[in-house]
């Protein structure tokens, strides 16, 4: 572990230890005024792997974020030059800010920035409709902002602000777990990822509980809580502009961003009108013209060609995953119909825990260890999306000797079963 990195982790055991954010803005300052593109994020991979908590790590990368925020060097700076004064007034150091901070350029050293920035401005690339979703959601956070000094039409803008959960999906589904899976940058997966979450489900409680209970819009609490989380997602468009796409330039190859564009044109666009497939998209193949599909496969109980299969399995009214007793993604259905739960193709021959956020992977791995090991047979989770009751059940796959085969996973939405038991007729 380098120097730089022992540094940061001193930091994170500083904030844990329950010392004031802003006596450690100082020193952050004066040791990381200048940051190359995926320092951050390989310092994150560094503590995380040196068995640091990720809720811990997450604290700097809040700090780091909160500092730099800014669409210019020169904001950059002087928010690193505006925090650390405050902090040097707060403790009576009584001394100019020039004589104690030499704030330096945050210019990367390894080309991720210019890698970037020259994507971004390609049409339709998928770094372009992550950047143009950026800018709506800046431009849905500033309304909201607006919003809560107003009150007017608080719940109606803030409702709008909350789509960016689907950013979010997206980010979650293509670009963490390959990050994560070949390019070894476990940092953005484990912290973003978690921050992701933690301001989708807390917008969503607070949406929830106002919805219920208007008279919570004149609550003080209520008002500190939504600021609090609306300054998060605001930094997370930062941390998304100046590591996470960066990163992502400067190691996926063509190819993947061709497989990535292909996979991005399923999801619902986010604050913005629908964009082109990409034109260097991968195309999607159909089962007719794949080798072998009219070749017939015979089974115990029938025979049928892998053309006839596809259309068969597309047909179950249901979203089905298996997964191999290795835990690997083998196989998704692609149903006409709106998916709850995207399956990027992407995410094929990828281990399946690497396509969940960090909070719900321990809950994976246990059901999968309790199939393979014979404790449990399925698992049925209940939840809602979009208004309607869904279930999903994991069910263990086992062979006719009880061998172990994998694990199947089945989306259904139950709304037509509430409609039906709660219509006039029954």
């Amino acid at each position: 572990m380098n120097e730089r990195t022992l540094l940061l982790k001193s930091y994170i055991k500083r904030l844990s230890a329950g010392e004031a954010p802003e006596s450690v803005k100082r020193d952050f300052v004066e040791n990381f005024s200048e940051v190359e593109a995926g320092e951050i994020a390989k310092a994150e991979q560094a503590l995380i792997a040196d068995g640091t908590p990720v809720h811990e790590v997450q604290k700097l990368c809040d700090v780091h974020s909160a500092l730099f925020h800014g669409a210019t060097r020169a904001e950059k700076i002087a928010n690193a030059e505006r925090s650390v004064a405050e902090t040097l007034r707060n403790e009576h150091f009584g001394m100019g800010i020039g004589s104690k901070i030499k704030a330096a350029p945050l210019k990367r050293q390894d080309g991720a920035d210019d890698q970037y920035h020259a994507l971004r401005q390609v049409e339709d690339h998928p770094l372009h409709i992550f950047a143009l979703e950026n800018e709506a959601i800046t431009q849905a956070l500033q309304h909201l902002r607006v919003a809560m000094n107003t009150r007017e039409h608080l719940l109606t803008v803030f409702d709008t602000a909350r789509e960016l959960s689907i950013h979010y999906a997206k980010k979650g589904d293509l670009l963490y777990p390959l990050l994560k899976q070949k390019y070894h940058f476990a940092g953005p997966s484990d912290v973003m990822w978690s921050v992701d979450d933690e301001i989708r489900d807390e917008m969503k409680s607070l949406s929830n509980s106002a919805h219920d209970f208007p008279s919570l819009l004149d609550d003080k609490q209520w008002m500190q809580r939504l600021d609090a989380v609306v300054t998060r997602a605001e930094e997370m468009i930062y941390k998304e502009e100046n590591i996470l796409f960066p990163l992502c330039a400067k190691n996926f190859s063509k190819e993947e961003w061709q497989d990535l564009a292909r996979d991005l044109d399923d999801y619902k666009p986010c604050l913005i009108k629908k964009r082109p497939l990409w034109k260097e998209a991968t195309q999607k193949k159909l089962a007719k013209d794949l080798p072998g599909a009219f070749d017939e496969v015979y089974l115990p109980s029938g025979h049928l060609t892998p053309y006839q299969l596809d259309a068969m399995l597309n047909t179950i009214p249901m979203e089905l995953t298996f997964i191999d007793d290795k835990s690997v993604n083998r196989y998704f259905n692609d149903g006409d119909g709106t998916k709850l739960f995207k399956r990027p193709l992407t995410a094929l021959d990828r281990e399946v825990f690497s396509c969940h956020p960090p909070r719900i992977e321990p809950m994976v791995h246990a059901i999968i260890e309790d199939f393979r090991n014979g404790n449990r047979d399925s698992v049925d989770v209940w939840n809602s999306r979009d208004g309607q009751p869904v279930l999903v059940r994991y069910m263990a796959i086992r062979d006719k000797e009880n061998h172990y085969i994998g694990t199947l996973e089945c989306v259904q939405p139950m709304g037509f079963a509430k409609e039906h038991f709660t219509s006039p007729s029954h």
